[in-house]
């Protein structure tokens, strides 16, 4: 099983959101190999449910949300998943200043798997749910494929 996790500041927009959409394509695609979960770099919305804008652009978009509250990723959440996906440079910093450094490295951001380097912009202060909803999408399409292609087939061969 590859585990990815799907980081962001709070874990109540972004990660969430991320981790929405990649479930939704995983069962889209009936995928059993790969699972993922979501978490925060800090501490400000520890057991808060997800943000009503981005249980809203889900919903639009027919993605299930479930009952998720924010937790902070932890240390052991480096030993335990086999990706830690950032939505952004400053969460890039924090996550890797949480697990200790990258040696394995399995950090990445979202965004770098759409060969960009951009961040994925948040909505906490941007408002712009859509954008960053189109932003996780093509992001996790790609993630998804990538992983397929570089770390389920090998695992098969």
């Amino acid at each position: 099983m590859i585990k990815v996790l799907f980081v962001c500041h709070g874990n109540i927009c972004r990660s969430t959101m991320a981790e929405c959409v990649f479930n939704d394509i995983l069962l889209r695609n009936s995928e059993k190999s790969i699972s993922c979960d979501s978490a925060a770099t800090s501490t400000e919305e520890i057991g808060n449910p997800v943000h009503y804008g981005t249980r809203n652009v889900l919903q639009r978009h027919g993605i299930p949300v479930g009952n998720h509250r924010a937790r902070q990723m932890t240390y052991q959440d480096y030993k335990d998943f086999d990706l830690l996906i950032g939505m952004d440079s400053a969460n890039i910093r924090n996550m890797t200043g949480i697990a200790g450094g990258d040696a394995e490295n399995k950090i990445k951001k979202l965004l770098t798997f759409c060969g960009s380097s951009s961040d994925v912009a948040d909505p906490w202060y941007t408002g712009d749910f859509d954008t960053t909803y189109k932003d996780v999408s093509e992001g996790c399409q790609a993630l998804y494929i990538w992983i397929l292609e570089n770390l389920v087939n090998s695992t098969k061969n």
